[in-house]
């Protein structure tokens, strides 16, 4: 069986919707990636820290679902990163109301033995000095995807250049590929990204799908329509591990395989928001995964004669 190595957030959040609010909750960026990617025939190692207040249920819970946990680090005298956050009525912007890094302040990836070996790496949103550590440690990898955000731009813009020249994908939203690239054409944007080191540059457009460039090739995958949003919260992270799960399996890192890749990526996060947190995915079943993969197929089928 192949191997996915997740590295990420395993955290606490508490989120504010026009729909509703909760209390500290299960999320965090190796999570939602793990959730998702687990749908698939890999092994998903996952490489994060926790403090010693992270219930041992939720470690349960990711291990019932076919994840390895021994990459995740457990400070027993430490506090799990924390991140609060109230959501505007379109549901696209938000406020971060509260971020405490505790344990993640001073972590330190370690991948474990049987997973140094692993074909894909994703490095979930980190610290660009976390997401080279875990590089150093793969040196089997065949596929690196990187997320990252226009926090790390603005604060460790250097750090972050060299793990793009490291890495075969990246995934990020609209706004992050213009700030990175300098650029408001995404076409620009992505050509100018791939110069960077990237072979492929995925720029996610929300509830606007989702965008593929490779050379001068572009594919463009919408997003599902949904009646209701509840939490967008994770979404990008889904998508993310869907992407990497689905790369992961086939083993196919083609044009034409990552265009499949970005279909179950958007089926998976078109799931992550209507609950909060990560409750919808940890409910999902496969026949719901299917059926909604044939909606996303009709959505885009056409004849031209």
């Amino acid at each position: 069986m192949s191997k996915l190595v997740v590295v990420g957030t395993v955290a606490f959040d508490a989120i504010e919707t026009p729909f509703g609010k909760t209390d500290k909750i299960l999320g965090g960026a190796a999570t939602f990636i793990g959730l998702s990617a687990s749908h698939f025939n890999t092994e998903v190692g996952l490489v994060s820290v926790v403090g010693g207040d992270f219930p041992q249920e939720y470690l349960e819970m990711l291990e019932n679902r076919g994840m390895n946990t021994d990459g995740i680090e457990v400070v027993k005298d430490g506090k799990t990163f924390y991140w609060s956050g109230r959501y505007h009525n379109d549901m696209n912007t938000r406020d971060t109301l509260a971020t405490e890094l505790n344990v993640l302040a001073d972590f330190n990836p370690v991948v474990p033995d049987n997973f140094k070996d692993a074909e894909v790496v994703m490095l979930g949103n980190l610290h660009p000095a976390v997401q080279l550590g875990v590089i150093e440690q793969t040196p089997a990898a065949k596929l690196i995807i990187l997320d990252t955000m226009n926090f790390w731009m603005d604060s460790a813009l250097d750090l972050l250049h060299q793990v793009i020249a490291k890495v075969d994908v990246i995934t990020i939203n609209d706004e992050e590929a213009r700030q990175l690239s300098g650029e408001y054409s995404l076409v620009n944007a992505a050509r100018k990204i791939q110069e960077m080191g990237p072979k492929y540059v995925v720029i996610k457009k929300g509830e606007h799908g989702a965008l593929l460039f490779h050379e001068e090739n572009i594919f463009f995958a919408p997003a599902l329509p949904l009646e209701e949003v509840f939490d967008p919260t994770g979404a990008g992270d889904t998508f993310a591990g869907g992407f990497a799960g689905f790369l992961s399996a086939s083993g196919d890192y083609s044009f034409e395989n990552m265009k499949r890749a970005i279909i179950y990526g958007s089926n998976f996060a078109s799931f992550c928001v209507e609950k909060f947190g990560t409750e919808r995915m940890q409910s999902i079943t496969k026949d719901e995964i299917n059926t909604r993969l044939e909606q996303f197929k009709a959505l885009t089928k056409f004849e031209l004669n």
